[in-house]
């Protein structure tokens, strides 16, 4: 029995190359593809849908829960919990809650950053069948890899590594599935 592939990989020498690769996919009418660029490409991360905007939601969110949390634990400590009338200063005192409070909020919102990457971009991750593909470590080096996946609807073995050979990559190779 003859597993599928997890897809079909092309080799771009530039940046140039692959965006029009990924242009002319698009417009092939392929939706399940990805690309792999060793320095960020905007244009490419444009035409591949990526979308980092949730980031900044997440750490204001959890900068507002560290912030509150913190804010309240003070309050609690400072007015419910241990009261302590020092020098007739009220036990609610805000202006000395504020640095503490700031220092939380930081905390909290640069965790949940790191965090959300971490389960948005799915890392850390081991194991990637890409890996398996011969010369594809240069992805982090000089070379640009467009990846049909084959998952995709007009995914054919064939007919899409032909699609492939005829946007002039370098080279074209089967992405093994993984075992």
């Amino acid at each position: 029995m003859t597993q599928a592939p997890y897809g079909v990989m092309a080799e771009f020498k530039t940046p140039d190359a692959l965006l029009a690769a990924v242009r002319s996919a698009k417009r092939a009418g392929y939706t399940r593809f990805d690309a792999y660029s060793p320095f960020p490409l905007p244009d490419l991360a444009e035409e591949l849908g990526v979308r980092t905007t949730v980031i900044p939601w997440i750490a204001f969110v959890a900068g507002l829960i560290g912030a509150g949390l913190q804010y309240g634990a003070q309050y609690w400590m400072n007015a419910v919990d241990y009261p302590l009338n020092v020098g007739g200063r009220p036990l609610d005192s805000w202006p000395a809650f504020i640095p503490a409070t700031l220092i939380v909020a930081i905390l909290w919102a640069g965790a949940a950053t790191l965090i959300g990457l971490l389960l948005i971009l799915r890392l850390p991750r081991l194991h990637h069948p890409v890996f398996a593909v011969h010369g594809f470590e240069r992805a982090s080096n000089d070379r640009f890899f467009l990846c049909i996946l084959g998952d995709d609807p007009l995914f054919e073995d064939n007919e899409t590594r032909g699609f492939l050979e005829a946007q002039s990559p370098m080279i074209v190779r089967e992405v093994p599935a993984c075992g």
